[in-house]
């Protein structure tokens, strides 16, 4: 008696053939689509840039109706350049994209049978086709947050494309070319060609129609999405609503002791998604199609879970990409427990129990000696609840803030906070130094420093901003945290958040005898690095302080994703910023000290590198 295994039983077709035959899982669809997409997009534009094969059936129609090649060669390639924009957007399940798409791989396709006379290329395209109908359902996502920036920036990579691809075209048909032309007329015969007139570069036969329109159409491609997108109606981000902030207030009252970053919640560039109780939520902001969250959920941990299903909710309607950044660790376990996603240790947050502080003993001696210099130059201090500041020392304050910022924007979304002393921030604390100098012109008086804390449940303060006047002496930074830290217990304050260190754990442990080979060469990678971002300097700013070290956490769902997750938290803490160029302002701003813009992911002022560097 014989025996078979069942995928080869007689009458049967195999598993591997039914796979084959049922076509690819829904859930893999749109990556799949979003890839071929992008490379019949890159067929197409071939297929309109490069000559036609001149051995074909439909080569004399062509001949007879002069218009006829050109017109398609200029189709191919606006239909190509199109696939391209939507590839991004298939891949992300936007149906939008699907829609356009639908439209365009059906043109594509008669584009390059008339052009090229290309059966694989209709082939490929009526397969797409047909795989975008039968899984429509899979392309549900809701556009993303929008501005008329969109349109600048697509006028200007358009247009750089459209050079770029209109030096190729003109360059395609060596053998048509009049004369010896260069790259001006080249480059000119480009740009006429673009607005649809004529240039310097002239061709044998039919080629200049073909240039003309090919060139032409990617003029017209140009305008017509500029156009479209500066018209369309804004779809701005979503804010943090007066309703949403008077919860958020509620929930920060009862669990803000949790989580020291439980006040940055309040930013207003933020949104919310709560649980289906209330009792807990998620704040967020979408950047670069990246729906970033950050620190822990706000309110109730046992209702931590329906917020997060929410947020999940949310990001997959959009089809935005989902991270957390600067989560703790009870956070991850719950973010990577409901979710399924991963996380990654970004580095520690230096904070210091106020009982435990002083400046006494050989560990706190460069602290003391500085502090003490500089209270002998003159400077005083004042801690104080914003409340208790009247709003001439506000608006005192602020200036300075805005005049002493080391950058031209303002910095800071996970751990800061964006403003000083508004409605409702009156619990703020505000450390500030002062020194009276004859004939000093400041607008400012008396001020040299500002430090400014938001609330940390009712025994705690988290370091929200750090300015300083740079004309003053150094080590004013050490001397308002040292004045806070001696301050707290008068205002009720038992733990105080200070800097956020990146990689903190890998520096400390790379430098300690017995460390392994893979740690010290990634130590020394840190170290080197820190020459630019001051990774180094940072951590060892921290550590004068003794603090105790708490990890924070970036939760992330693949791998593939981290670059992308990487860049959007780079543009939405202020590192990566899109702005037009500043051609007419009325001076610029005087290379500044680096101060810490936002103190728990920037960097330490130079002068105090250099002297923690000596100690």
């Amino acid at each position: 008696m014989s025996s078979r295994i069942d995928g080869d039983k007689s009458g049967q077709v195999p598993s591997r053939v039914r796979r084959i035959l049922r076509g690819p899982q829904p859930e893999s669809v749109p990556g799949l689509v979003g890839t071929a997409v992008m490379i019949v997009g890159l067929l197409d534009i071939a297929a309109g840039v490069f000559p036609r094969f001149r051995h074909s059936r439909i080569h004399a129609v062509a001949e007879v109706l002069p218009v006829f090649g050109p017109f398609a060669a200029a189709l191919a390639i606006s239909a190509g350049v199109l696939l391209l924009l939507l590839a991004h957007g298939l891949k992300r399940r936007k149906r939008r994209a699907w829609r356009a798409a639908v439209v365009l791989l059906p043109a594509g396709a008669v584009a390059q049978f008339l052009y090229r006379h290309s059966i694989v290329g209709v082939i490929i395209a009526a397969a797409l086709f047909a795989l975008l109908l039968r899984h429509q359902n899979e392309f549900k996502a809701l556009p993303d947050p929008r501005s008329r920036w969109k349109a600048l920036a697509n006028f200007v990579l358009m247009s750089a494309g459209s050079i770029g691809l209109g030096l190729l075209i003109v360059n395609v048909h060596p053998n048509r070319v009049v004369g010896n032309p260069g790259l001006y007329e080249q480059i000119t015969h480009v740009v006429y060609g673009l607005f649809g007139f004529e240039g310097p570069v002239d061709y044998a036969g039919q080629v200049s129609w073909t240039v003309g329109y090919s060139l032409g159409a990617l003029g017209m491609l140009t305008a017509l999405t500029t156009i479209y997108l500066a018209f369309r109606p804004e779809h701005p981000a979503a804010r943090l609503t007066a309703d949403d902030e008077g919860k958020l207030r509620e929930l920060l009252a009862k669990h803000g002791g949790r989580d020291s970053l439980g006040h940055f919640a309040l930013r207003r560039d933020k949104a919310v998604v709560f649980s289906p109780s209330g009792k807990a939520a998620v704040t967020y902001r979408v950047v670069s199609g990246v729906m970033l969250a950050s620190g822990d959920p706000i309110g109730d941990v046992e209702a931590w879970p329906g917020a997060i299903e929410r947020f999940m909710e949310e990001a997959k309607a959009h089809s935005w990409t989902p991270a957390v950044v600067g989560c703790s660790e009870t956070g991850g376990e719950v973010w990577t427990r409901e979710t399924g996603l991963d996380a990654l240790e970004l580095g520690d947050e230096a904070i210091v129990d106020v009982k435990d502080f002083s400046l006494a003993g050989r560990p706190m001696r460069n602290v003391r000696q500085m502090v003490k210099r500089i209270e002998r130059n003159g400077y005083t201090t004042q801690v104080r609840r914003v409340s208790e500041l009247t709003e001439e020392e506000l608006e005192r304050v602020r200036g300075a803030a805005e005049a002493w910022r080391g950058t031209d924007t303002e910095r800071g979304f996970s751990m800061a906070l964006g403003r000083v002393g508004e409605e409702g921030d009156g619990d703020c604390f505000i450390a500030t130094a002062h020194r009276v100098e004859e004939g000093d012109t400041s607008p400012f008086g008396d001020l040299k420093a500002v430090l400014h804390f938001v609330p940390w449940g009712k025994d705690g303060m988290s370091l929200e901003l750090m300015r300083r006047d740079r004309a003053a002496d150094p080590g004013m930074n050490e001397l308002l945290i040292v004045a806070s830290l001696q301050a707290a217990p008068d205002l009720k304050i038992e733990k105080v958040s200070l800097n956020f260190a990146m990689f903190r754990a890998a520096l400390a442990r790379g430098e300690k005898i017995g460390a392994g080979p893979v740690l010290r060469m990634w130590r020394n990678l840190l170290v080197f690095l820190s020459r630019w971002f001051q990774i180094e300097s940072l951590y060892k700013f921290n550590e004068k302080f003794r603090p105790r070290w708490e990890p924070r956490f970036m939760v992330y769902r693949n791998s593939r994703d981290l670059p992308r997750i990487g860049f959007a938290v780079m543009q939405a803490e202020g590192f990566v910023t899109v702005a037009l160029p500043r051609l007419f302002a009325s001076r610029r701003r005087p290379k500044p000290v680096r101060t810490c813009t936002h103190t728990h992911m920037t960097s330490v002022p130079k002068q105090q590198e250099r002297e923690v560097q000596a100690a």
